[in-house]
């Protein structure tokens, strides 16, 4: 049950603190007060510390404007162009209602092609496929109907990793699937989508800096660089990297002339879905670059439920632990929601998010239990040809079960 597997993360994580010190894997971080200078060394603008506005990512999404095509943003019959947004959230086996979701809005022939996509965990796995498109709804679909737990990680030895360890499981075949799907093909669309005006952002965390770091996966994907496609990799690996489960990912950066490596862990660490992470706003970027009226539409893909289940608790390290997390993750998820909303009615935009329904059963004989994976695939892609049914408010105020 994935429940009680997240209790006994938590339950390793206690006796981890309590028997700190025993042993410690070597590595060279940034020094503290160095933090803010750390850059990629061939790429310095890729990047950005969310909640801090960026000249970078600023210039860059003013730049889109003058590149995108009429064909992906044309005016409607009322001169103004729509903008559409999709934000992908984590929630590791359960994405697989995403990718459903997206690929039964493909067939309705109705999938906008979105301005912005951002992912976080399992939503930065599905993020490059969506910002491609419909093209690639066959390979997000088989990347989530067909995959088990042992395409994702393999578990290691306890006490060993438990003394002088950094992780309960090797995310070796985690990144082997990455690799086999993103490719230089992938890249290049990736690359050829920026430069008609579109742009995709992945979140991950800097656990030396505290700081949830917003991606330029477009810039990656543009610079030509021979590190490009190892680096794009690398940010989906390190946004997918349940902290404590899987091993960190270790960037190389360079400060004050000299190398050194940063620490990146799951962005849903930070947070479960992300807009824009606060490097630059949208609405006042458009009007900046002269693009008159405009409206934006922001879709959110929860991959996850929102409804709690009231269930007695185990007295017990474990119970009580997997209860707390679970409530944890959900008042997370629902405080980005209420972010989100809140940049949409800043912005004039309009506000649309889904979820899985409540009642269905999440849980399996392993972590990505491909029956369950299958189910939860069809269950969005069932949402998706029906319109998708999206809700236009934030949770408790205009907050339904969806049917």
């Amino acid at each position: 049950m994935r429940t009680a597997r997240l209790g006994t993360v938590a339950t390793v994580a206690a006796l981890a603190a309590v028997l700190g010190g025993c042993a410690l894997l070597p590595r060279n971080a940034v020094p503290p007060e160095l933090a803010e200078q750390a850059r990629i060394p061939y790429l310095p603008e890729v990047r950005a510390w969310a909640g801090r506005p960026s000249l970078a990512m600023d210039r860059d999404f003013a730049a889109s404007f003058d590149e995108e095509s009429p064909e992906d943003f044309p005016k409607g019959r009322d001169g103004v162009v729509e903008y559409a947004h999709l934000a992908l959230s984590g929630g590791g086996p359960n994405g697989a209602f995403g990718a459903g979701l997206l690929n039964g809005w493909s067939a309705t022939g109705k999938r906008p092609v979105f301005k912005i996509v951002t992912g976080v965990s399992t939503g930065a796995l599905i993020a490059p496929f969506a910002f491609i498109g419909p093209d690639y709804d066959t390979p997000l679909r088989e990347v989530y109907t067909t995959i088990s737990s042992r395409y994702i990680f393999r578990v290691l030895s306890f006490i060993p990793q438990l003394l002088a360890g950094e992780s309960l499981a090797d995310s070796v075949p985690l990144m082997t699937l990455i690799e086999r799907h993103v490719d230089d093909a992938l890249l290049a669309r990736v690359a050829a989508a920026h430069r008609r005006g579109r742009r995709l952002y992945i979140g991950t965390v800097d656990l030396d800096a505290q700081r949830f770091i917003v991606w330029n996966m477009g810039l990656i994907a543009t610079s030509g660089r021979p590190e490009a496609l190892e680096l794009f990799r690398q940010v989906m690996l390190a946004s997918a990297s349940v902290p404590i489960a899987f091993p960190p990912v270790f960037f190389r950066v360079e400060a004050d002339g000299r190398s050194y490596d940063e620490m990146h862990v799951d962005g849903a660490v930070a947070a479960r879905v992300f807009l824009t992470g606060g490097v630059f706003d949208t609405a006042v970027i458009r009007s900046r670059a002269g693009r008159g009226p405009g409206r934006e539409a922001i879709y959110v893909i929860h991959n996850g439920q929102l409804l709690p289940v009231a269930e007695a608790t185990p007295r017990s390290l474990r119970g009580i632990a997997t209860r707390t997390l679970a409530a944890i993750g959900r008042a997370g998820m629902i405080g980005d929601l209420f972010r989100i909303n809140t940049i949409a009615l800043a912005t004039e935009a309009s506000f649309h998010w889904i979820t899985i329904p409540n009642g269905v059963e999440l849980e399996g004989d392993e972590v990505f239990d491909p029956v369950v994976m299958r189910r939860l695939y069809d269950i969005g892609y069932g949402k998706g040809i029906e319109g998708p049914l999206w809700m236009s408010g934030p949770p408790g105020l205009q907050f339904q079960p969806a049917p």
